[in-house]
């Protein structure tokens, strides 16, 4: 295995926190190179993602709470822009570009590095607890994550239980709560903080413990590629009778997979003023996401409609979704993600950095026309 330290691609300088690093690389190499000398950036939750992708969108993972989004950990970033121009960018050069790539993706250039901040962490508590799923556990569990010291990070997904060796037989196809969490702080009291969640239920399974952070992104089966239709949104409780029909409605579904997904919000990334980036939705409280796999065009059909209804009944009211998370769902949904004022100020921006919209097979934000701002 190669040793990341000393590859070109990252350069890491641990006595000032910092990273260089190129954007073809994975948050998983990044996570593990990192931790060999106790420090981390936070990410998302799959090592496999690369760096770029979930950078430019935002990054919400298991430090988010603690540690805010990947987007607050960007000190500079290498862009290479659609005229051909190769720019440093930082807060204070070109620093509306700089603004623009925290959480409007790739379209204003071809982002190739990015100096990250390093937090010291070396040890944390976490791993995975499997809860059987009830109105009460779901809304309990919410209520624990909210009530929670920011350290701890969770995420929350109800689905039907897998038939993985460490799930008892009898449990496989029942609703579960598998959750992830990650307590990044002292050992003694990141036990005390998860204590609350083993007691919601008896567990299914229970893999929490002291780790090193990399441990928490163990590496993934490449040759599984399944398909799904999902939704995103933000709300802003789950309590008993919102997860009363969550479960009702995963119970409604014969899809062999199909999962609301639930990331509790606030801490460090909720005080960051709403204007500091192109990610906007610093005071959205919950993240779900709504998924279904489908092995058909037929079934695609189905579990669409199915995801739609779920996704109606679950609105409360925020409009905002994370654009990291939206699939090929029509700029209507591209706007969603950016409020009016940052939607214009990106478009401004656009047209200074790529007017002819050369950066279009993305989300697309089109270049504001001479005389809209």
């Amino acid at each position: 295995m190669l040793d990341l330290r000393d590859m070109k691609a990252l350069h890491i300088d641990a006595e000032r926190h910092t990273a260089w690093v190129e954007t073809g690389l994975t948050t998983g190499e990044y996570t593990v190179a990192a931790g060999a000398y106790g420090l981390a950036t936070g990410f998302g939750d799959t090592g496999s993602v690369g760096i770029g992708g979930i950078t430019l969108g935002g990054g919400v993972g298991f430090l988010v709470r603690k540690h805010g989004l990947t987007i607050d950990n960007l000190l500079a970033a290498e862009v290479v822009t659609a005229d051909g121009r190769v720019l440093r960018t930082d807060a204070e050069t070109h620093p509306d570009l700089f603004w623009a790539i925290r959480g409007g993706g790739g379209n204003f250039g071809v982002a190739t590095r990015f100096q990250f901040r390093l937090h010291e962490l070396d040890t944390i508590v976490g791993g995975m607890l499997i809860l059987p799923a009830s109105a009460d556990v779901i809304a309990a569990f919410i209520a624990e994550a909210e009530a929670a010291p920011e350290e701890l990070s969770t995420i929350a997904n109800v689905m039907p239980a897998s038939p993985i060796p460490f799930v008892p037989a009898e449990t496989h196809g029942q609703l579960v709560v598998l959750a992830f969490l990650a307590y990044a702080g002292e050992v003694e009291a990141g036990e005390r903080a998860i204590a609350p969640f083993r007691a919601l239920a008896r567990p299914i399974a229970d893999m929490v413990r002291p780790m090193r952070y990399p441990e928490m992104f163990p590496p993934e089966e490449g040759d599984f590629h399944p398909t799904a239709v999902g939704r995103t949104m933000f709300v802003d409780t789950i309590d008993r009778d919102v997860a009363r029909m969550i479960v009702e409605r995963l119970q409604a579904s014969d899809a062999a997979v199909r999962v609301a997904q639930i990331r509790v919000l606030g801490g460090a990334m909720a005080r960051v003023p709403s204007d500091a980036t192109a990610y906007a939705h610093r005071r959205s409280r919950i993240m779900v996401n709504l998924g279904a796999f489908y092995d058909s065009s037929h079934e695609r059909l189905e579990r669409e409609a199915w995801v739609s209804d779920f996704a109606a009944v679950l609105h409360q009211g925020d409009p905002g979704v994370y654009v990291n998370f939206l699939g090929n769902e029509g700029q209507e949904r591209v706007r969603d993600a950016y409020p009016e004022p940052t939607w214009e100020r990106l478009a401004a921006i656009k047209a200074r950095y790529d007017p002819t919209n050369l950066l279009r097979l993305n989300h697309n934000i089109p270049p504001a026309r001479a005389g809209t701002g």
